[in-house]
C-alpha cells in the first residue's frame, strides 16, 4: 500500500494563556480580533472557566487556558491542545526582535 506524508504547512498561532481581558489583548494576534470583531470567535465563562468558542467549518470549538489558537492556510481558526501543539509544530522563523536579541 502507498504511504503518504503530509505536506510542510506554515501556520500562524498563538497560545492563549487564560486572560480574560477579552478584545485586542496586546497578546492576541491581529487576525484573533479580527475574528472577535467579525463574530468568528467569541469568549465566555462557564462552570468550566474562562473559553473561547472558535466557530469552525466542523461547528463550534472550545478553546481552554494553554490552548493554541491556530490560523491555517486559508484563514481558518482552530484550538489545538498544547501537546498535540509541541508533538505537530515546529518554529519556522524568529520574530526579528528575537533573532536580534541573540546575536
Amino acid at each position: 500500500m502507498t504511504k503518504y506524508r503530509k505536506k510542510p504547512v506554515t501556520v500562524e498561532a498563538f497560545q492563549w494563556n487564560g486572560g480574560i481581558s477579552g478584545f485586542s489583548e496586546p497578546l492576541h494576534p491581529e487576525w484573533f480580533n479580527n475574528a472577535i470583531k467579525g463574530g468568528t470567535v467569541r469568549f465566555d465563562v462557564d462552570d468550566k472557566g474562562p473559553h473561547w468558542i472558535i466557530r469552525t467549518l466542523e461547528g463550534d470549538h472550545r478553546a481552554n487556558p494553554h490552548d493554541w489558537i491556530i490560523q491555517g492556510v486559508k484563514g481558518e481558526l482552530y484550538p489545538c491542545k498544547s501537546d498535540i501543539f509541541e508533538l505537530t509544530y515546529e518554529v519556522a522563523e524568529q520574530p526579528a526582535q528575537d533573532t536580534e536579541q541573540s546575536q
